[in-house]
């Protein structure tokens, strides 16, 4: 006897409902999105950067501004290495002093080069400077080797170098931290599921539907952004400036606020990475725009250590190797708060603000490729994947209806209908976007999804033909059509989804609508179709099936 559970019936009704419900918003209006009522979904699915258009920008990290910033690191901690007292020695830490001359960064930011002037402590030398290497980091964890290559040459130089292992460790590590950086800088904007993907050791794609204007994208993601609070040093005069002399632990930075040169120390009070908030906002005092910050705990008690030490100094707050505002300290900053002025326009402070609530690039990034795709191409993709849907649609339907007849035929096509509609409704409930690869697994998916009506009413002509009832002959080709629908289904799903988390780029989102697909033909073809079939039966009272 043919029997369908009741919960069964209720789960198609209710699906079906909501699916309808929340597909509706992709066959309305952005404007009549907006004017439904509230308990009413408005989410519709996302197009991708081949359908709406947007920008395609390619980065590559900048290897080599990595590799200095470890050189300049050495170099520090070498001095103090060689002259036998690092900051937090005890006592009983502390060695011989070794006398050196010469300590710098060569100027392609390759090497550091010192000179020892006891040619019987080269050696010793040697090996305190080799101390500083650090474990490398490979692709499957901590390798047993050391980031740094120290080599003698004549004339008792030490010659420091970063090894190529560490270098590419710190690139694809550079990397991983400049996606996660893009990745915020961008959603901050607005664009909707922008895609940003590795490529190679050293480069980024993004893609950003919707963004028309690259430009503004490329200056958004390309800055650095590396914000820090340092010391003016008041002790070099205007002429050692011009001259290019400064003291050991200082630097000449550009000063954008107030034109010229500025000298600053070299060691940060605190840095962007300790910043919670930063907000671009019209001073009420003097309306000017200016940018609010906040610190976090630890960055709140270093600069108010700092500043208490250096009551009518000035310090400079440094973006980027460029010093933006030198204010003196007044009294000590222990609140946590301040803020950044520099002749800001509203646009200007806001995307600072923005760049400082995503956090700083660990490297700059060179813009290798750049290109607009325009709405008209993403219109003819659209236009070519409807029709390509239509004609696969339509020829489902033909095949349908002259190999099982009305009855059958048309419960397939309803199911189909229902199929594709959950599609887009489940698209749109989890915010995915449809790319061109996506519409060719949904018209794969078209192709697909009668399979499993295929074998269960094949399974039932069979029993029929054993001479089994029409009712029997139904609930037998539910039941043992069902593990082979099942099997293919499974494996297709799988496929997928190997597909999704190894694949990139247009291929993920192939695997993403054929995944939903795959999921939602389970449903309409065993569940929903099953409960048709039955209503049917019940309602005829069939001697007969028409297939």
């Amino acid at each position: 006897m043919l029997h369908v559970a009741r919960w069964r019936i209720f789960a198609v009704l209710i699906v079906a409902i909501l699916g309808v419900i929340w597909a509706l918003p992709n066959a309305l209006s952005p404007q009549m999105r907006q004017s439904l009522p509230a308990f009413m979904p408005r989410e519709s699915v996302n197009l991708g950067l081949d359908l709406q258009g947007g920008s395609h920008l390619l980065f590559e990290v900048d290897s080599s501004a990595l590799v200095r910033g470890r050189l300049e690191t050495v170099a520090d901690e070498a001095g103090f290495a060689l002259r036998g007292r690092r900051p937090g020695d005890t006592p009983e830490d502390r060695k011989a002093p070794i006398a050196f001359t010469g300590r710098a960064v060569s100027a392609d930011g390759t090497l550091v080069r010192l000179v020892v002037t006891d040619p019987a402590q080269l050696d010793e030398a040697r090996e305190r400077i080799a101390a500083l290497g650090m474990a490398v980091d490979g692709i499957s964890g901590t390798v047993a080797t050391t980031d740094l290559e120290v080599t003698t040459a004549p004339g008792n130089v030490i010659e420091v170098r970063v090894s190529e292992a560490a270098r590419n460790a710190m690139t694809r590590r550079a990397v991983d931290q400049s996606i996660e950086v893009i990745r915020r800088r961008i959603d901050e904007t607005g664009t909707r599921e922008p895609s940003i993907t590795r490529q190679g050791l050293d480069r980024i794609v993004v893609q950003a539907p919707g963004e028309s204007d690259p430009e503004t994208l490329k200056r958004l993601i390309g800055q650095t952004a590396k914000l820090t609070f340092q010391m003016v040093d008041e002790t070099v005069s205007p002429s050692d400036i011009a001259a290019g002399i400064v003291p050991p632990g200082s630097e000449i930075l550009p000063n954008v606020d107030q034109g010229g040169s500025i000298v600053v120390r070299q060691r940060a009070l605190v840095d962007g990475e300790q910043l919670v908030n930063a907000t671009g906002t019209l001073d009420t005092q003097t309306g000017e725009w200016v940018v609010t910050f906040a610190f976090n705990p630890s960055g709140t008690r270093d600069f108010g250590n700092a500043t208490r030490r250096a009551v009518g100094q000035r310090f400079a707050i440094v973006l980027d190797d460029k010093v933006i505002s030198a204010p003196v300290i007044r009294e000590a900053i222990t609140g946590g708060t301040g803020q950044i002025s520099g002749s800001f326009t509203p646009e200007s402070a806001n995307e600072l603000a923005t760049l400082l609530r995503a956090g700083a690039l660990p490297a700059p990034l060179i813009v290798q490729e750049q290109r607009t795709v325009g709405p008209t191409q993403g219109t003819e993709a659209i236009q070519a994947g409807a029709l390509a849907s239509v004609i696969a649609m339509v020829l489902v339907v033909v095949f349908m209806l002259l190999t099982y007849g009305v009855v059958f035929g048309g419960i397939a096509i309803i199911a189909l209908t229902v199929n594709l509609t959950l599609i887009i409704a489940a698209m749109s409930v989890v915010g995915a976007t449809l790319t061109l690869p996506g519409i060719a697994g949904l018209i794969l998916t078209i192709g697909a999804a009668v399979d499993a009506n295929v074998l269960i009413y094949e399974r039932m002509r069979e029993e029929e033909l054993s001479g089994r009832s029409a009712a029997l002959s139904i609930d037998a080709g539910f039941k043992r059509a069902i593990v082979t629908v099942l099997d293919a289904n499974i494996t297709a799903l799988l496929t997928a989804l190997i597909l999704f988390f190894f694949g990139a780029g247009p291929v993920r989102g192939f695997a993403w609508t054929l995944s939903i697909g795959v999921v939602t033909s389970l449903f309409t073809a065993i569940l929903m179709t099953q409960v048709m079939v039955a209503w049917w039966y019940w309602s005829t009272r069939a001697k007969k099936l028409p297939i």
